[in-house]
């Protein structure tokens, strides 16, 4: 075993994504909360989706951030978290994808990165600075 593993050093970097992910979605969800979800039945609507398929955006936003900073099933919330920020991409920002915005990133650069670091979630796991230490079979 080598010093760096020893250390502990690629459990902190996966706590470090796992909390910066999922600190900084959930705020997207609390604003959610706050605010409702209304303005999704447009978009939702569009793809010929119920209202009420909006819901689950407090799944992705809400509940799925609190796995991974508890750091409990959370290969499956990386999951959840790339299939939400994929979804948001589709039904929302979907103009965006070929555009910078105007600080001279990509348009949708806020939404590929929480979907790609729900993927990397996905497959790093938890860690061993995590409720379940990584041993679980979704962590």
């Amino acid at each position: 075993m080598t010093t760096v593993s020893r250390l502990g050093w690629d459990d902190i970097g996966k706590l470090v994504l796992r909390v910066a992910i999922g600190a900084l979605l959930f705020l997207h969800g609390v604003a959610k909360l706050k605010s409702g979800i209304g303005w999704m039945a447009g978009p939702l609507a569009q793809f010929g989706l119920p209202a009420f398929v909006g819901y689950a955006v407090f799944i992705g936003e809400i509940i799925a951030p609190v796995l991974l900073l508890v750091g409990t099933y959370t290969r499956l919330a990386g999951l959840v978290i790339a299939v939400n920020m994929l979804s948001a991409i589709m039904l929302v920002q979907r103009g965006k994808i070929g555009a910078l915005n105007q600080g001279g990133g990509w348009g949708i650069e806020l939404e590929m990165l929480f979907l790609l670091g729900g993927v990397a979630i996905f497959f790093l796991g938890a860690g061993k600075f995590s409720l379940s230490r990584g041993q679980a079979r979704w962590d």
